[in-house]
Parts: structure tokens; C-alpha cells; sequence
């Protein structure tokens, strides 16, 4: 499995720290940026990360920045994009059972990198349930294309 990830300045420790994580667990992975802690623009790693997932480039996208939501932001502005912000390894199973998201935002500021670590594997090992879930996820996409109804 390939993952797309990226992070501000603000991300960059905790984004190098999952990236060695994932590599050692033998997923591929797509370093989207920054490269140091020199002062960036976090929409500027978001869009490159979220176009990897939009263009099969990679499974799912992962991005830190010091909250996490400009990331998030940022991310759901791309289509096709569900980006959720996640604090927790109980959200972090529960977007993608209920969600289907495929971009994990993550706050450098607010966890540690033990339980980033466990969120990213709770994330991208935990699978789309559908059922009732799936009906909510296409009424996002019918927002998104602005085809839901009233």
C-alpha cells in the first residue's frame, strides 16, 4: 500500500517520525513535504498529498501541521477529498468505518508520537463499514458535485 503525507513546518518532526513508522511497517511511502522546519504555507503540502489519493498515486493521505486544521481545511477544499481530524485511535477507527475518510490530519501541537502512531495504524488498517454509512458518505458527495436535494 502506497500513502501520500505531508506537513508544515510546524508538522515536520512528528510527519518524519510517521513516515520512518509506516516504511518500517513495508508501506510505500509519498513524502510530499516540507523537507525541514524552514517556515512554509501548509496549503501548499496539502494539495500535492490530497492529489496523490485523488489520482490513485496513493491509498490515503496523511498530514500534520501544529493544529492539524489548516491541513483539514485545506484538504476538504480538494474534491474527492474526506479529510478528517483525528486525536484519538476511537475517531481515528470510527472516520473511517463511518466517514470512509482518506486523509488523516493530525495536530503536531495536541499528541504525542506514540499515539500518532497508534492513530495512523488504527486509521489505515480499519475498513469502510457501508450499510447506513454509505447512504450519509454519498449524500457528502452530493453536496460536493451540488446535487443534494432540499
Amino acid at each position: 500500500m502506497r500513502i501520500s503525507i505531508g506537513s508544515d513546518h510546524a508538522g515536520f518532526e512528528l510527519k518524519e517520525v510517521i513516515k520512518n513508522h509506516l516504511i518500517e511497517k513495508g508501506y510505500q511511502v509519498n513524502d510530499k513535504g516540507t523537507y525541514n522546519k524552514d517556515s512554509v504555507d501548509y496549503p501548499d503540502y496539502a494539495y500535492p498529498t490530497c492529489m496523490d489519493v485523488i489520482n490513485n498515486d496513493a491509498k490515503y493521505g496523511i498530514l500534520v501541521c501544529y493544529t492539524g486544521i489548516g491541513m483539514s481545511i485545506s484538504s476538504n477544499k480538494v474534491k474527492g477529498i474526506r479529510a478528517a481530524l483525528v486525536s484519538s485511535v476511537e475517531n481515528a477507527i470510527l472516520t473511517k468505518e463511518h466517514n470512509n475518510a482518506n486523509v488523516l490530519c493530525l495536530s503536531s501541537k495536541d499528541i504525542n508520537a506514540d499515539l500518532a502512531l497508534e492513530i495512523v495504524d488504527a486509521f489505515i488498517t480499519t475498513e469502510f463499514t457501508y450499510g447506513r454509512h454509505e447512504r450519509r458518505v454519498n449524500k457528502i458527495g452530493d453536496i460536493e458535485n451540488g446535487t443534494k436535494k432540499q
